[in-house]
């Protein structure tokens, strides 16, 4: 390879039609003046702009915008974070209310830096948001937080509607590519938190095209599904940076729908797979496909 690296070009599926209406513009603003953070901002979301001014949902990023690990896939800043603020929860149930939120997707920066991995905050949030959002559906999608059992114990006895915790890659390239976090404890989370609680939904995603074969992809389904993950979602990496991973491949369309038919035959009770798909990516539906398929098995 030459001194100076090559990059691909973004195939035309990749190409974004930007939308700043006033639904877009108002949910800014908000986040602004509650003091709030989204990763849909903070990791440079592809869809932002059809969430917050079509879907008119968001994901917040509680316990700060700076992360104490630096994966090589991720946009937040890396640092030191600042203090707890006690307060997030009710502002977070507070802007919840005001967009009218049918479902929402609370997430966080890692947070190695505490003992408890941030569950409490993270818990709290999640009953503020029960308390004044009654009809609202609750996804978390948090951290490893340090793989302790009780940091996950803490989390899931708030009971949120879908736990959501990211494999991110296969199991070759997984210490190239996170920070800290790793393939077997993610597995392991997943595995517990469906031990806690078999009514809870779990899901996981994985982006590609860091270098990962099909053959690998297929066998990351394998685990997640022997870890009790009920939701999939695949979606393209998109380098952020220069100083990120760089794109080995763009899977094209029709891959992506026969990968989400691959993952559909091996008994996820959903799958969203597609170029633009982000974890939280059409959040609200998957949150329904997985009760109509909790009622299935109960009947």
């Amino acid at each position: 390879m030459s001194k100076k690296q090559e990059y691909l070009r973004k195939p035309e599926w990749l190409k974004i039609k930007l939308n700043t209406n006033e639904s877009y513009t108002g949910l800014k603003k908000m986040m602004r003046e509650k003091q709030l953070h989204t990763v849909c901002e903070e990791a440079k979301c592809p869809n932002i702009h059809e969430c917050w001014a079509v879907r008119k949902t968001a994901t917040f990023m509680i316990l700060g915008d700076t992360c104490t690990r630096a994966c090589r896939f991720c946009a937040v800043k890396t640092g030191l974070p600042n203090e707890l603020d006690w307060a997030e929860p009710e502002r977070v149930a507070d802007s919840v209310a005001m967009m009218g939120l049918k479902h929402v997707v609370i997430t966080t920066v890692a947070r190695d830096d505490l003992k408890d991995g941030g569950a409490a905050v993270f818990a709290e949030t999640v009953r503020a948001i029960r308390r004044k959002n009654p009809f609202t559906s609750i996804e978390v999608l948090p951290s490893d937080m340090g793989g302790v059992y009780e940091n996950l114990k803490i989390l899931m006895d708030a009971k949120p509607d879908i736990m959501n915790h990211n494999i991110e890659t296969v199991r070759r390239l997984s210490d190239r590519v996170r920070a800290r976090a790793k393939y077997e404890r993610s597995l392991e989370f997943l595995r517990r938190a469906k031990e806690m609680n078999a009514d809870i939904p779990t899901k996981s995603s994985i982006m590609i095209g860091l270098g990962e074969t099909k053959e690998e992809i297929i066998e990351t389904m394998d685990d997640l599904r022997a870890n009790n993950v009920d939701i999939i979602t695949i979606g393209q990496y998109l380098q952020p940076t220069k100083k990120h991973l760089k794109v080995e491949k763009y899977y094209h369309p029709d891959e992506f729908a026969e990968l989400k038919e691959i993952a559909l035959s091996k008994g996820f009770s959903h799958c969203e797979a597609g170029p633009l798909v982000r974890s939280s990516y059409h959040a609200d539906e998957q949150v329904n496909a997985a009760k109509s398929n909790q009622q299935v098995k109960q009947a």
